[in-house]
């Protein structure tokens, strides 16, 4: 039985350690960061988290190749550029099944929509509910308005746990050492954690879940899980928890039976979960030494 004080405590020590800017790399929130305007991080964001599927290497490849013929001016390319020029520049993309005909009508759409509401957090915010529980309507308005749901984008609500939106609403939110905050007056409180298998694998190894699928009721379990421990920002340990397998030198088995031990055992959780022994019974008298920062193949 993993105790909610452990927990905290853990969650704490990887958060001190981890969620810092050097550890972001592989994570497509890299190329969001590159632009420092939040007119222009808010265009790359949906773009980067509309292709955050698959191999780390893959999405990166895919997000240098969508913003390439943007030439550093994201939102002057988007509000210039006509559909046929849209078209035309990504004739050729492809990135597993999204095509590039598909990446052509996203980006005019938000063309669209920052030629109706002045930019992508304004439609958002005027279709969100106030007094919301959450997120999910004005994610799914946002959607509509962007020309609908493809292979780039779901529709959150239609019980699809949309992890890609969710990420994109978490990087636009909260503000800390690695998220950038760029749509303010938005509560991180009404977040819903980025659900995919890797999450659900470690929500389950917590006990925050018993379901075994990926939907929207399973993100929202997890969320209030998470909301326990973190009521005012159940997101805050998403970025530090996908590093458990992402990268080389974390491994979540250790990290969970660091959680499941007594309370009186060590709290540096941060060195534990580093390369230990596959006998990880007695992890806690297992530290390793700091391994290799290399990234593993697939990224969030």
């Amino acid at each position: 039985m993993i105790s909610l004080s452990r927990l905290r405590e853990a969650l704490e020590s990887l958060y001190r350690t981890y969620n810092q800017p050097a550890y972001i790399t592989p994570d497509p929130l890299s190329a969001v960061l590159r632009f420092g305007s939040p007119e222009e991080r808010e265009i790359v964001g949906i773009v980067a988290a509309s292709l955050a599927y698959g191999r780390a290497a893959q999405i990166e490849q895919s997000i240098d190749a969508a913003l390439a013929p943007m030439e550093n001016a994201p939102r002057d390319f988007v509000m210039s550029a006509s559909t046929r020029d849209l078209r035309r520049f990504y004739s050729g993309f492809r990135h597993r099944w999204s095509t590039g005909e598909e990446l052509a009508a996203l980006l005019a759409g938000i063309r669209r929509t920052i030629g109706r509401y002045g930019s992508l957090r304004n439609c958002f915010a005027e279709n969100d509910p106030s007094g919301a529980e959450n997120t999910i309507r004005g994610l799914s308005s946002l959607v509509s308005n962007l020309g609908g749901p493809s292979s780039l984008l779901s529709d959150p609500a239609k019980n699809s746990a949309s992890k890609r939106l969710h990420l994109y609403l978490r990087w636009m939110v909260r503000n800390d050492a690695i998220d950038p905050g760029c749509w303010p007056g938005i509560s991180a409180s009404r977040l819903i954690i980025p659900l995919d298998t890797h999450m659900q694998r470690i929500a389950r190894g917590l006990a925050f879940t018993s379901r075994k699928g990926t939907d929207a009721a399973t993100a929202l379990e997890v969320t209030e899980a998470f909301r326990r421990i973190c009521p005012e920002d159940p997101l805050r340990y998403d970025f530090v928890l996908t590093r458990l397998g992402i990268r080389a030198d974390l491994q979540l088995q250790a990290f969970l039976a660091y959680c499941a031990l007594p309370a009186e055992g060590g709290s540096d959780v941060a060195r534990l979960v580093r390369r230990v022994s596959e006998d990880r019974a007695n992890c806690e008298d297992r530290l390793s030494k700091p391994a290799s920062t290399g990234a593993k193949r697939s990224a969030r």
